[in-house]
């Protein structure tokens, strides 16, 4: 009998009912909501007098909308202030666990499910926003779904979805100094684009994705939605289980050593095909950065900005494009280009070890005078953790401050929006047309090549520094 990819065993053995030439009935175990996309499928509800089936297994926060400042006052934006009021009054309708502004557990829904032990191997796992790909760090299958959808699941925790294909991405090989986990997932889509993944379901293996911390990990799972496929995962193994142990909802005593004895057979079997397998040398990878408006545009830091010439016919309208809206030249270098926004945070990157590497690449300097810097925690957890690190008073010493939790400006739904025509350097995923606010300029980075930007006013290699 053929084996089984480590995707196969988590989908197959959620699936409830398969429908004759359509999609699978898959259980969810654990469903995450925030007040941006949830409130029309409570709405939804209430229209067909149901109730939430399983309220213990979903768990909600509020994230996407929240300001960065001031979170201990009424929010301004009266849009923010009644979504997240509906968030709170339907959570306490349905007796659904909120995480609410100024509750220690609160923070971005996909910073906070991996950090409480929410997240877990061999989960299903899906929420109403696209980068629930991160949980799949942990050898779960996670993935985004629309308003209906969450109603579907608060109705039946379950859901309709055909079964993707599957891709294996190997990464074998050491990174070279100053590559990190993100420089890895941008080198992947701007090999790949920005559609190479659709239709698929990506596995990250090789050396070079074992030897990355979970926080490294969630941040390569986060960004397959980026190259268009469905969602990504990993196979968990001992990074996954130390990282785990001691969290407050992850196992405890007997549970915990029957949950690992079943997570050590989540991977992959040997003699397992994939409809696509794709192999990189990690030592070809470089800081890499975004020139144009989707994640598939990027290059490496030390390289010039492609001219096109490489491109299909029908490729080259959107490209020129795309450079026209950057107001930027093919041909020319990134690095020295002055850059007048840097933001640190998001789910890809507002974990504790990227204000960590931030921290340690500003120590003893200083900030550029001409730079807005935005430095945001993805979590009360983090923002807690950087205190007691000192994190925060290295950052204060070099000209930074840190704000309060929340998506802040990765998305421009909340207070924290570049402004028309500039351009920011971002450890967010996405570099669309007016994602940061309209008519910005986004260039995505590692946060040790936005703590460059930050130091120097300028894109800059951060390998200069170290």
């Amino acid at each position: 009998m053929a084996g089984k990819t480590l995707f196969d065993k988590v989908w197959d053995s959620h699936v409830v009912e398969k429908i004759d030439k359509g999609p699978n009935v898959l259980y969810i175990d654990r469903h995450l909501i925030h007040e941006v996309t949830s409130p029309v499928a409570f709405t939804g509800l209430e229209r067909r007098g149901l109730k939430v089936l399983r309220p213990q297994q979903t768990v909600a926060t509020a994230d996407h909308n929240v300001p960065t400042t001031d979170q201990h006052l009424p929010i301004r934006d009266m849009l923010s202030r009644s979504q997240v009021d509906k968030l709170t009054e339907n959570c306490k309708k349905h007796d659904i666990t909120l995480y609410g502004l100024n509750h220690p557990y609160q923070g971005i829904v996909h910073v906070i499910g991996p950090e409480l032990g929410l997240t877990q191997p061999g989960m299903t796992i899906v929420c109403g926003d696209s980068h629930t790909a991160t949980h799949g760090a942990f050898g779960s299958v996670a993935f985004g779904i629309g308003t209906s959808e969450i109603e579907m699941v608060l109705a039946s925790q379950c859901i309709m979805q055909p079964k993707p294909k599957k891709m294996r991405i190997i990464v074998d090989g050491n990174l070279k100094k100053g590559v990190t986990a993100k420089d890895i997932i941008l080198y992947i889509i701007s090999r790949i684009s920005a559609s190479g993944g659709t239709g698929y379901f990506i596995e990250y293996a090789g050396s070079a994705i074992r030897n990355l911390s979970m926080e490294g990990r969630m941040t390569v799972c986060n960004m397959s939605i980026e190259c268009g496929a469905r969602g990504g995962l990993i196979a968990p193994d001992e990074v996954t289980y130390n990282y785990l142990k001691g969290r407050e909802f992850a196992p405890k005593d007997e549970d915990w050593d029957k949950a690992v004895e079943y997570w050590k057979s989540l991977n992959t079997d040997a003699d397992t095909a994939f409809d696509l397998e794709l192999r990189y040398d990690a030592a070809d990878i470089e800081p890499m950065i975004t020139f144009g408006t989707n994640p598939g545009m990027g290059m490496k830091i030390v390289d010039n900005i492609p001219d096109g010439s490489s491109l299909a016919e029908n490729e080259k309208p959107s490209f020129f494009k795309s450079l026209q809206y950057m107001d930027i030249q093919p041909g020319t270098p990134m690095l020295g280009r002055k850059v007048d926004y840097v933001f640190v945070g998001s789910c890809t990157n507002g974990r504790i070890e990227d204000l960590r590497a931030f921290a340690g690449f500003v120590r003893g300097k200083k900030k550029a005078e001409d730079i807005v810097a935005w430095i945001v925690p993805g979590s009360k957890q983090v923002e807690k953790q950087a205190r007691e690190e000192g994190l925060v008073a290295i950052l204060e010493e070099a000209g930074f401050a840190l704000r309060q939790p929340g998506c802040s400006a990765c998305l421009a739904m909340n207070d924290d929006k570049v402004p028309e025509g500039k351009y920011a350097v971002s450890t967010s995923n996405r570099n669309f047309e007016g994602r940061q606010g309209p008519g910005s300029r986004t260039f995505l980075v590692s946060p040790l090549t936005a703590a460059a930007a930050a130091l120097t006013g300028k894109i800059t290699d951060p390998r200069d520094f170290l």
